[in-house]
């Protein structure tokens, strides 16, 4: 049967106003996480070696990354709802120059996930102790990479776009003597062009990296996405970005109206006047957790398709708005909370428990841990210098019937109970449970977060 075409719109044709504001207000919707990739990537072409931006954020120039030794810093603003949990690195890559080598060193029982994501936020790796990965080199290309794969190079990952990002993520108990233990293996963790690929393992001392210019400040993170320049970026990101099966359609609609707006100076107005309400309209109320998401029960929220939101363009535009960089589902399930038990907005005005029943611990793998963000997604300074609470803490204190209770507050509770203290600003803020390699009851939703319980 043949197939008949279908034509598109017809260059030349006047479009009213209001046509391109609506367009212009999903497209802004639908690309901006990939606008909010592209300028981290302009961003990052201009770090000349690997180091730490403001000295608590690495960076790295494109096709490398840097790592931290050690939790992150509660200043760090470049990446919103941070966990210390974990010693992470970053890297920005650009895989229409080169494909880009990584390392994965003996991890022996320690978990560890190597997070590598394209320009929509998806992720296209499997490399994380959930996977089984061994030890060895991995190779990392973009869509259009033809080549033959190095002898010692165990697996190849094709990215449907040139831009993305790679996260390492590897666990470490809140003690000095895991400090200690973790420097060799943090050592080995490199990413970098396949020119420089040798087949021998590098290492790198992490603690010895140059510092740079701070990248953003204030209370809130970068602001990686600029509506006023929209209609000048949003041809870049559909170059970048080819479109998903189906969207072929929408791609033609949008560049008819670029079209346009580049011979209408009004026009051109109008898409930008569009961006700009869509940022206030419709973007910023996803950067509360309540707004979006899977309900559960007591008001918790989760999603399901963590960094494999394919179509799901509400989904994805919330997650990089609230907490950019989430893992795929089999490496992390995210629970947020910005509500108690009743209904009310978490406050410092008041007390809260956050009781898990004996056996109801989150079912994991890896570990899970209960961070507290202030009203800004970010760690809210406090004078033990403690930000969350999970399987990293090796002095949690249980009840007699086995039960834990941690306690959410902003003044200190009884001395018997301050191993269990997470403590909270006396503004707004947020909770966030995340569990690493989750178990089937999880995965499953058999498993839920228990009530945030106000307590006075």
């Amino acid at each position: 049967m043949e197939t008949k075409s279908v034509s598109g719109p017809v260059t030349g044709t006047r479009l009213t106003e209001e046509y391109v504001r609506m367009l212009g207000r999903l497209a802004y919707f639908m690309t901006w996480p990939m606008v909010n990739m592209h300028n981290r990537h302009t961003i990052f072409q201009k770090v000349p070696e690997p180091g730490l931006a403001g000295g608590i954020v690495p960076v790295a120039p494109l096709n490398q990354l840097s790592m931290l030794t050690d939790y992150i810093d509660p200043m760090e603003r470049v990446v919103a709802c941070p966990n210390q949990d974990v010693v992470y690195g970053l890297g920005i890559t650009s895989l229409d120059r080169e494909p880009v080598i990584v390392q994965v060193p003996d991890f022996g029982d320690r978990f560890w996930v190597y997070q590598a994501c394209d320009q929509r936020t998806d992720g296209f790796t499997r490399l994380g102790k959930m996977y089984g990965t061994e030890p060895g080199f991995y190779m990392l290309v973009g869509p259009e990479w033809r080549g033959d794969l190095p002898k010692s190079v165990k697996n190849v990952f094709r990215s449907p776009t040139n831009i993305g990002a790679i996260i390492p993520r590897v666990f470490m108990n809140d003690t000095a003597d895991d400090r200690k233990k973790i420097q060799p293996l943090i050592s080995q963790i490199m990413a970098y062009p396949l020119s420089q690929f040798t087949g021998e393992m590098k290492t790198k001392d992490w603690s010895k990296t140059p510092e740079f210019p701070s990248i953003g400040g204030g209370e809130e993170e970068v602001q990686w996405v600029m509506p006023e320049a929209f209609p000048e970026v949003l041809p870049q990101i559909l170059d970048e970005v080819p479109p998903l099966p189906g969207e072929e359609t929408l791609y033609e609609q949008v560049r008819a109206v670029l079209r346009a707006a580049a011979e209408n100076t009004a026009l051109k107005n109008v898409l930008q006047q569009a961006a700009i309400e869509a940022d206030k309209e419709l973007i910023k109320p996803l950067f509360q957790f309540r707004n979006y998401g899977i309900p559960c029960p007591y008001n918790w929220t989760t999603i399901t398709n963590s960094a494999a939101f394919g179509t799901d363009y509400f989904t994805r535009t919330a997650v990089a708005k609230s907490n950019i960089f989430v893992n795929q589902p089999l490496e992390t399930k995210y629970f947020y909370q910005d509500l108690d038990a009743a209904g009310e907005r978490l406050n410092g005005g008041h007390y809260y428990t956050v009781t898990f029943s004996r056996g109801m611990l989150p079912p994991v793998k890896g570990f899970w841990s209960l961070t507290l963000y202030n009203e800004y997604h970010f760690f809210a300074p406090n004078t033990l210098n403690r930000y969350s609470l999970g399987t990293k803490n090796r002095n949690l204190q249980y009840e007699s019937d086995g039960s834990l209770t941690l306690y959410v507050q902003a003044e200190p509770p009884e001395e018997e109970k301050l191993p269990n203290w997470l403590p909270a600003p006396e503004t707004d803020f947020t909770l966030y449970l995340r569990t690493y390699w989750p178990k089937t009851d999880i995965l499953e939703n058999r498993w839920t977060p228990p009530p945030v319980k106000r307590i006075k």
